[in-house]
């Protein structure tokens, strides 16, 4: 780890570095070249030595110091985001506090004057000292990452374990550590949940013995970790081992005999009471008013940029056929409250209102309505229902409420959608889910979009939605 936070020193100096010299060529109007004359002024400015120790505290209270073999680069890089959002903060913060030159040159609005462009140089310091952070750690640590991979792939910076448990867990324990090979994990043997046995082998790795031989099999053949593959039907004996494991100077993790879909989502304490939260909606608290926030903005300006396109598709469908502009219907949205959905109406007036899907070339949609669908067009107004709150812009596409009562029965966890409110784009429309396609698959996406949602899982769906989701082929 020393050697990771040194790296991380470096390139956190290298940015601060970098900031300043594209500093000192703003200032100087790029007549000083391209490399400063004397690194006196660099080392007399006191950002340096305040970023550094600063963004390393921060990374290592975001846990990016822990030794977690296991943890993916996503969320690594999420919780780079944070330390680099949070360090630049506390930094803001402490110029603002300890009244630094920098900031009261910046208030001064020192500039320079670059082809005719201002540019307040101060500001630009900071600004350009995020990018270069970020973009510096994020690359500096992925190839890191890719160079220990590739070492442990290789049999070297290996962690041995043990995994406690020769049943069905245990065994599906071995295989997926041996897939994983770049976190560097290597199963020594195994112990039996059993107190004693007579089995020999297991995935081809010995077994030591069974639980009443745990201490003296730990002793003999040391471990740096070990996983507690228990099943079920041998939970009660868990509190006993992990008691005695408190003996060793092992990690050691456990391995629910229970399917992902039904892990707890959090835990918490209630006056001392630890509480597991299986089911709870994502958008209590921080969550729902950064979702609601970004609704509002990104609605407010989606209405402006497509003002002009929502008006001519409001006069074509008006001039086109019978029978209003805009559709409307009751649909269901977070915790099954209903609403009405609007919409640019793209099937002849006056049609069976029995629930039903729509099918390709279905004969009820007008010509005007058929393009307006395959271009996503017809959903514009509901930029409208997302402004009053009934509708977010990314989440489940929302039901008939007729039809959620027929799918409650029929497909289990179904009514999980409703942990959040339905939207515009979604998980599964990006991901080719769209008209008549499998029912099943877009219960899957929309539920690892309820499971997973964050804000910034938001934002990437946003930014997919113009390339994979307004025109799609399945759409219709």
């Amino acid at each position: 780890m020393a050697f990771l936070v040194f790296l991380d020193a470096a390139v956190i100096a290298a940015a601060c570095y970098g900031a300043w010299i594209l500093r000192t060529l703003v200032r100087v109007r790029m007549a000083g070249g391209w490399w400063p004359q004397s690194w006196e002024n660099y080392f007399k400015e006191p950002l340096i030595f305040f970023v550094v120790p600063l963004a390393i505290f921060c990374m290592w209270a975001c846990g990016l110091y822990r030794p977690r073999r296991d943890r993916s680069l996503w969320n690594e890089q999420v919780q780079l985001a944070k330390a680099v959002g949070i360090a630049l903060m506390l930094l803001l913060v402490g110029l603002w506090v300890t009244d630094n030159q920098i900031m009261k040159a910046a208030e001064a609005n020192a500039t320079a004057t670059i082809r005719g462009t201002t540019f307040e140089v101060q500001r630009l310091q900071l600004w350009s000292l995020a990018a270069f952070l970020f973009l510096g750690l994020a690359v500096h640590r992925l190839i890191f990452r890719q160079v220990l991979r590739a070492f442990r792939r290789r049999g070297r910076n290996l962690r041995h374990v043990a995994i406690v448990g020769t049943g069905r867990l245990g065994q599906i324990a071995f295989h997926t550590i041996g897939r994983n090979t770049w976190t560097g994990l290597n199963v020594a043997y195994f112990i039996s949940h059993h107190d004693r046995t007579s089995r020999g082998t297991c995935c081809e790795r010995p077994v030591e013995g069974g639980l009443d031989d745990l201490e003296d099999i730990l002793e003999r053949q040391r471990v740096d970790g070990v996983y507690l593959a228990v099943p079920t039907s041998h939970a009660s004996s868990l509190p006993d081992i992990l008691k005695r494991l408190d003996r060793f100077p092992v990690d050691v993790r456990i391995i629910p005999d229970v399917h992902p879909r039904f892990l707890p989502q959090g835990i918490g304490e209630l006056d001392g009471m630890p509480v597991l939260s299986y089911r709870e909606s994502p958008l209590y608290g921080v969550g729902g008013v950064s979702k609601r926030l970004v609704d509002i903005a990104g609605a407010s300006l989606a209405l402006l940029l497509f003002a002009p396109v929502m008006l001519v598709a409001a006069l074509l469908v008006r001039l086109t056929s019978d029978g209003p502009i805009l559709f409307r219907q009751r649909r269901v949205s977070l915790g099954g409250e209903e609403f009405v959905i609007f919409k640019f109406r793209t099937m002849v007036h006056h049609q069976d209102p029995a629930p039903r899907w729509t099918k390709r070339n279905d004969p009820r949609i007008t010509p005007i309505g058929r393009w307006l669908r395959k271009t996503s067009i017809d959903e514009l107004p509901q930029l409208i229902n997302v402004l009053r709150g009934d509708m977010s812009l990314v989440g489940p596409r929302p039901e008939r409420p007729e039809l959620i009562e027929r799918f409650r029965e029929d497909w289990r966890g179904y009514m999980l959608r409703q942990h959040v409110k339905a939207g515009i784009t979604g998980w599964a429309q990006i991901n080719g889910l769209r008209g008549d396609t499998s029912l099943r698959k877009r219960l899957q996406y929309d539920l690892f979009y309820v499971r997973h949602w964050s804000i910034l899982l938001d934002l990437r769906i946003l930014m997919l939605t113009p390339f994979r989701g307004f025109v799609h082929r399945n759409a219709h």
